[in-house]
């Protein structure tokens, strides 16, 4: 076997100055004398890529030499952000790169603020992807990461006069120094066409013929674990027409025409999460969701047979992770490629299938699980649409066998007859899995009373949690390095690899000392944030008020609505009793609304109205500012975490899986005020009652209102703050200009309060008014906010992956 090159100049600053002197000139094509700052980013990032790319091979070599078995994780998001400080920091290169371009007259933190984010996902789902990628090189778990290579991420957010405004997201416009194009990974993709044979015999065997077909062409990212351990790949999938044009049109002078499949065929990758409320919306969404499918499973497919002889021991080899449903057509792909182009039969493709595949829910929310029209799988896969409908018969053949009655049929049928006739995308992801995990432990005991109930009585067992956790590497070293350092400094550095070390500091919240250090961390932090803040929106805010921070998708269930409310109440109350010794606030809110989400886009700009006022009222002066960042992202959040006193974690009981901004968010020290839902069972079981502030009703109560029904209008009847509220936002207190405009969020809340924003106001009022107090005292809440960061270890995504490593994909993990 060739052996791998040496680093030649070893990684010390001259030769890393070396190296990236040779990238400016001979990759980026500048004289130093004439580069800028950008040239300078990517010459930085060519010479890093150089570094990551040595140890990825020398990884991939290990895995075939050992015949490891390896993770797919598969997910329609992966939402990486930036990758130079990242990759730096996980190959301990990055005071040497500082001291190397410092020695060019660069600085590295300047540098690092142009780099793009990958914007490649919406929240939580695509950056658990990520934080799971690195996690798994850390723990030495051999991760594979399939997904799609957006043209365009997620919308880039922007405001005008307070509406949410979306715009294309262009990460891509200066390159992406971090990716290799892989031209000669290409797999065909077929769309409509016919499927011919399906007989119903042992091999269910037919010939698909598609009417078009598209190319999937790989771009492979190393990803690199904590201390360049092991370096996996993240394999996004970019579409293209297998024409590059019709010559002939051409030549004739239609221009447009000679390039519509070209267009056609490029659209699947062009925009992450197209509107799905049209027909044609809908099929895009298929098509993009079998297209890096089917590629995922083609390429590790033939991965396999290039090591082994045959697909008997594909199981024992490959564990295939569907994170949510986004890619639940693995199952009949796979049952396809398996029974129609390798021969098998169908009783063996079904065991290797259930084998391989595991599938991650994310969701409680019935209508959040997707399905799509029966006629839309059909036009444009029909082979499948006979794969899935041999599966349901086989499934309602063996319940019924068993006797089982008609609504638990109805309840676990892959096809829902009563809307529209449509495939469940939740069901089929979970019969074809060998397990279905939650993500927080309250997550996984509801979803075996609610949402897959039937299924779970059916099959006991398959459903285990694997709590969600987040990379310390990214959300606190690289993130909060005042907070890094001052940690590392008093108990060692072990925690970077092992996060429940943090334990240690559990003492030294009692040391005054210790307090008044981390809080001066704290302090730092926050007036960087007031500066981004002011740069961003043109506000000015005290650093020393509380920074009362949410930042998520914005979202019915997730309760923006409920924060701002009681923001206007609490100013209200300013402005009656300004003679009052009332604890300043800076309520910070940051988040995007689906394009075609109207009542979140409208919370939106009730917010941003709302903050108009109170911003402008000489009344209110600093005792309380709103401010709401526009573009929430990665490296925006990198900013606002670190600087968070208040962690607003509110979403109505029993409907957030899990979250992970509440865990970023305690490890940084900010107190989390929030309903018992989701991973905040957790946060409060490790972190102590004391350290958390609790409201609300329980997932169990609001199952039990949801029963009786709630009568809002009685609620708010009974609460004279809530009701005076309400009156300001119907009756165009906030918007003088549209008196109407948010009388529809206030309808909503009277008619039909689903997400019990009004039976939670008074509990929450009470508890932001304990925040106060609590804040009103810095020795104990700094004390509280150190114990936060200490028994946050727990929330690891490292713990996380070796979960799923022992319990559902049988491979070795590393330990601590």
């Amino acid at each position: 076997m060739t052996s791998l090159p040496t680093l030649s100049p070893s990684d010390h600053a001259d030769g890393f100055k070396d190296d990236i002197l040779a990238k400016l000139t001979l990759a980026v094509g500048k004289d130093p004398e004439h580069a800028i700052p950008r040239d300078w980013l990517i010459a930085t990032s060519l010479a890093v890529r150089d570094r990551l790319a040595l140890q990825w091979m020398e990884s991939t070599r290990r895995i075939y030499k050992g015949e490891e078995k390896r993770v797919y994780y598969f997910s329609m998001e992966f939402l990486i952000g930036r990758l130079l400080i990242d990759s730096l920091t996980n190959l301990g290169l990055r005071e040497t790169c500082e001291q190397a371009l410092s020695d060019l007259g660069q600085s590295l933190d300047e540098l690092k603020e142009l780099e793009h984010d990958a914007a490649l996902g919406n929240g939580g789902l695509g950056r658990l992807a990520a934080c799971f990628l690195e996690s798994m090189g850390s723990v030495g778990v051999a991760g594979f990461g399939y997904g799609i290579r957006y043209d365009h991420g997620l919308f880039r957010q922007a405001f005008d006069d307070g509406v949410q405004i979306e715009k294309p997201e262009d990460w891509l416009s200066f390159g992406n120094p971090w990716q290799f194009e892989r031209p000669e990974v290409a797999y065909e993709i077929g769309f409509g066409g016919i499927a011919a044979g399906n007989s119903v015999g042992k091999q269910r065997r037919a010939r698909w013929r598609p009417a078009k077909k598209v190319l999937a062409v790989a771009f492979d990212t190393p990803i690199a674990g904590w201390q360049g351990r092991r370096v996996n790949t993240l394999r996004l999938w970019s579409a293209r027409s297998p024409d590059l044009m019709r010559l002939k049109e051409f030549n004739r002078g239609d221009y447009l025409g000679a390039l519509t499949d070209q267009a056609e065929a490029e659209s699947i990758s062009r925009v992450l999460y197209p509107d799905d409320s049209t027909e044609i919306g809908q099929e895009l969404r298929v098509k993009q969701e079998y297209f890096f499918t089917s590629a995922s499973i083609q390429d590790l497919i033939r991965r396999h047979l290039h090591q082994y002889p045959n697909l008997t021991n594909l199981p024992d080899k490959a564990a295939i992770q569907l994170n949510d449903t986004h890619p639940a057509l693995a199952v009949p792909e796979l049952m396809r490629l398996l029974v129609d182009e390798h021969a098998l039969s169908w009783k063996d493709a079904w065991e290797i299938t259930r084998g391989c595949i595991a599938y991650t829910n994310h969701t409680l929310m019935p209508e959040a699980l997707e399905s799509w029209p029966v006629t839309v799988i059909e036009r444009l896969l029909p082979r499948h649409m006979q794969i899935i409908s041999a599966l349901h018969a086989d499934q309602m053949q063996a319940l019924r066998a068993k006797n089982v009655d008609e609504k638990t049929l109805s309840e676990v049928s892959l096809i829902d007859d009563r809307d529209g006739h449509r495939v469940r995308m939740g069901n089929l992801a979970f019969l074809g899995s060998h397990h279905v995990n939650g993500v927080s432990a309250l997550h996984s005991e509801l979803m075996k009373e609610t949402v897959f109930r039937a299924l779970h009585q059916q099959f006991p067992g398959r459903i285990v949690n694997q709590t969600n956790g987040i990379t310390p590497r990214r959300w606190l070293l690289q993130c909060n390095p005042g907070l890094a350092a001052l940690v590392t400094e008093s108990i060692g550095d072990r925690w970077i690899g092992d996060l429940p070390a943090l334990e240690a500091l559990s003492p030294m919240a009692d040391d005054a000392a210790f307090r008044e250090r981390y809080a001066a961390v704290k302090q730092a932090n926050k007036r960087a944030l007031a500066k981004v803040i002011e740069a961003e929106i043109g506000l000015t805010v005290d650093p020393s008020a509380m920074f009362d921070v949410q930042i998520k998708r914005i979202h019915e269930y997730k309760r923006q609505l409920l924060n701002i409310l009681e923001t206007v109440a609490l100013a209200s109350a300013i402005r009656a009793h300004p003679e009052r010794n009332w604890q300043p606030r800076v309520k910070i809110f940051g988040g995007k609304a689906a394009a075609s989400y109207h009542m979140a886009k409208l919370i939106i700009k009730l917010i941003n109205d709302v903050a108009t006022v109170i911003n402008r009222d000489p009344v209110i002066g600093d005792r309380l500012k709103v401010a709401f960042l526009p573009n929430y992202r990665v490296s925006l959040a990198e900013k606002i975490i670190p600087a968070a006193d208040l962690s607003e974690q509110i979403s109505t009981a029993g409907m957030e899986a899990s979250g992970t901004g509440n865990m970023k968010l305690a490890l940084n020290g900010a107190l989390t005020i929030g309903t018992l839902d989701g991973a905040n069972v957790e946060i409060k079981e490790h972190v102590g009652d004391e350290n958390i502030v609790i409201f609300g009703l329980t997932a169990e109560e609001v199952l039990k209102i949801r029963e009786i029904g709630h009568d809002a209008t009685k609620t708010v009847k009974s609460s004279p703050i809530l009701r005076e509220v309400l009156d300001e936002v119907r009756t165009g207190v906030f918007s003088p200009d549209n008196r109407d405009r948010f009388k529809p969020l206030v309808d909503s809340l009277l008619k039909h309060d689903h997400f019990l924003v009004t039976a939670d106001f008074d509990a929450y009022a009470e508890a932001q008014r304990e925040v106060d107090l609590r804040y009103g005292q810095p020795g104990p809440w700094y004390r509280q906010a150190i114990l936060n960061t200490a028994h946050a270890g727990w929330f690891s995504s490292d713990r996380t992956i070796r979960g799923y490593a022992r319990d559902i994909w049988g491979v070795p993990a590393d330990e601590a």
